[in-house]
Parts: C-alpha cells; structure tokens; sequence
C-alpha cells in the first residue's frame, strides 16, 4: 500500500532533516512513526500524501490515502456534515456538486463512528476529542484505502485518545485500511501498530515489529532520558506501557 525507499528531504543546502528512509506500510496493517521535536515526522507524512517532493527517493503509493492533520480550525462556521463532505471532492466534477449519493456516503461515515448526532452540528462548537473524530470521517469518506494521521490525540484527555485508539484499530482490523500515524506517546504505538518506525535523525532509524523495536534501550536512545517498558495485570489480562523516568 505505502512502500518508502531511499527517502530524503531537508530545507537548507546541504542539509539533511531525512535521509535514506525506508519502510512500508500494507493493509491492514498499523504503523506508528515517533521522534523529538523537529526530526521530520510531519515532513515524511507529507512526502508520503505528495505534499511536498523529497529532495531523494520516493514514497509508492497503491491507492488512495486519506489525510487527518495535527489540528483543525473551521474558517467559517461549517456543519459537521458539511466538513465531512469535504472528503468527497475527488468524486465531485469540477464545478460540479455532491449528489444524494455522496451525502449518504458521509452520514454512514458518522455513523460507522458513532458520531451520526453530530450532523448538523457547528464544527467549531465540538471538544477536542469530537472535532477528531469528524476529521477522521473526512477522511474516510474520501472512500481511502489508506490513513495518515499526524499526531491524532496531540492534546486530548485519556479517554479522547483511548477512543481515537479504538478507530484506529477498528479500521485496521474490520475495514483492512494501511493506518499510519506519528505520536509522541510509545504507549500508543505499544497499543495500536503493528509496526513502529523510530526517527533518531538523518539516516539513522528503525523500523520493525512494534515489540522489538520498542525496546527500552531504543526508546532511551530516542529520547535521550530513561525510559522503562512495563507489564501489568488488567482484570486478568497481561497488558504492557511505555513509561518515561523524569529527572527528580
């Protein structure tokens, strides 16, 4: 679905942000891409979704991808279903309009997550939480065979990531999308992917199962600071996190 070779981007001459990355991505697989600030998550992103054209290398894609950035603030004051419509423009004829079919396409999109009452809803009046929700069913409605998203529970409470998690999983498993997402929580990659791609700079990175490369010496090297993996009992469940080992 998502197959990376040889990729490298950077923004002054001679310098590097990305080199020589490579990793894949198929069907109903999940992958997690994490690294500090500033090593090029977003940038790979959007090499992948043809946003911006790496400097080396190339990102293949076989068939549609569906796109959910950071954060999203309306312009204007659309419905929730009007914002979810905008997945549907590649379908649209230039200056045509979307047709009864589309909006029925969309409306099946929130109810698929949950989220049908939010139709006539003002997008700039949904939580956190909501407002990612609806832009995952943007995305899906696109009718994408794959989806990026860029850090999707960046400034959400526990149980707004716990349910943004679950979409994604779903979507993987039920609908065998390729899901690949950027995050600076491990424990959600631990959670979620089946593959874990580690950004430490340049050309230097792992990619591989997400329970070998979420090492705890691969994820203290990342971050430069200790972090431990731990296991724990969960109504009789043995469940796994990442946890950092902050300075006293």
């Amino acid at each position: 679905m998502i197959d990376v070779s040889g990729l490298g981007h950077g923004y002054g001459r001679g310098q590097w942000l990305l080199r020589e990355i490579a990793f894949s991505a198929a069907r109903g697989e999940a992958l997690a891409i994490l690294g500090p600030n500033g090593r090029g998550k977003t940038t790979l992103l959007k090499a992948i979704m043809g946003f911006l054209r790496p400097r080396e290398g190339q990102a293949r894609i076989d068939g549609p991808l569906g796109y959910v950035p950071q954060f999203s603030q309306a312009a204007f004051p659309f419905k929730v279903l009007d914002m979810v419509m905008m997945g549907r423009a590649r379908h649209v004829p230039v200056l045509g309009a979307p047709k009864a079919r589309d909006a029925e396409i969309c409306r099946a999109v929130l109810a698929r997550l949950n989220i049908a009452h939010f139709a006539d809803r003002s997008f700039d009046e949904l939580s956190g939480g909501e407002r990612q929700l609806v832009l995952v069913a943007r995305a899906l409605a696109s009718e994408c065979e794959g989806l990026v998203l860029d850090e999707p529970t960046s400034a959400l409470d526990f149980r707004n990531q716990s349910e943004i998690l679950r979409v994604m999983r779903r979507l993987v498993i039920e609908d065998g999308l390729a899901v690949v997402f950027t995050t600076h929580f491990p424990q959600h990659a631990l959670h979620v992917a089946d593959n874990v791609l580690l950004l430490y700079g340049g050309s230097d990175f792992l990619f591989g199962p997400t329970e070998e490369v979420l090492s705890e010496a691969n994820l203290s090297r990342l971050y430069d600071m200790p972090v431990r993996r731990l296991d724990y009992d969960h109504a009789g469940e043995l469940r796994g996190t990442v946890v950092p080992v902050y300075a006293a």
